[in-house]
């Protein structure tokens, strides 16, 4: 058994972790993997944080393609490791014609828990414009949507399962820069990565818009490292590479911008 209250002394999402220590113990008892419903970003990483350092467990996300943002994760025993296939993530197509009715991804999630489906077993959702949308969700909730999700806004859709290696992902465009900077706040570094104003990247940090790592940052003056991952909602992502100190005692940072 895990040390269950040191590890939630450890945790952000404390009913998350509680599950993921449940699931954890259950494949040490069982020496089979055990699989989490899909998470959030924030979720995994304070899994990833409590987790970390443990010997006798191991685990793994996957949400059904590699840029999946929303993944279950499988614990095992260390002595197992871990491979994809160990989660089991089914995708569906919701197809329509919503050329003169646009949907957005929050319709499609609309309709998806209208049918009464808890949010859990629903992964990522990806647009596809006026055909319609991909969603992956738990194998055990496709029969059911097959047969209860018929329309998302006024669109009458047409639900089946399809494999997943026929989802239609969009990769990220990627934009390479570097910037010189006086310290390494994460209204500065940010600032010059997302191309707005310093003030304004500053507020949008107070207002709770901005995550570092996935976790909730309110702090502009936070101080950032090679490896972190800036999210500015609406924005995209924002990678801190290569962090190097210059001759005048300021910072030259590498940044990869994904949107």
């Amino acid at each position: 058994m895990l040390p269950r209250e040191t590890l939630l002394k450890r945790a952000t999402h404390r009913e998350t972790i509680a599950r993921a220590i449940d699931l954890a113990d259950q494949s040490l008892k069982t020496w089979e993997p055990a699989v989490s419903d899909f998470l959030s970003p924030p979720e995994i990483a304070d899994i990833q944080t409590v987790f970390s350092g443990l010997s006798e467990v191991v685990f793994m996300p996957w949400g059904g393609y590699p840029q999946a943002e929303r993944q279950r994760v499988a614990f095992a025993r260390s002595e197992l490791p871990l491979i994809a296939d160990a989660i089991e993530v089914a995708a569906l197509e919701i197809a329509g014609n919503f050329l003169f009715d646009p949907a957005t991804h929050r319709d499609f999630l609309g309709a998806l828990l209208g049918t009464g489906l808890v949010r859990d077993k629903v992964g990522d959702l990806l647009v596809q414009g006026e055909r319609g949308a991909q969603a992956l969700v738990a194998p055990e909730v496709v029969e059911f949507l097959e047969l209860n999700l018929t329309q998302v806004r006024s669109v009458p859709v047409k639900t089946r399962a399809i494999p997943l290696g026929e989802l239609k992902v969009r990769e990220p465009k990627k934009k390479e820069m570097t910037t010189v900077e006086a310290s390494l706040r994460l209204d500065a570094i940010a600032s010059a990565g997302f191309g707005i104003s310093r003030s304004k990247m500053a507020e949008a940090i107070s207002g709770g818009d901005v995550r570092v790592n996935w976790k909730d940052i309110t702090s502009p003056s936070h101080l950032l490292k090679s490896g972190d991952l800036v999210v500015l909602a609406g924005k995209g992502r924002l990678s801190i590479g290569e962090i190097a100190t210059t001759k005048k005692d300021r910072y030259r940072v590498q940044l990869t911008r994904f949107v």
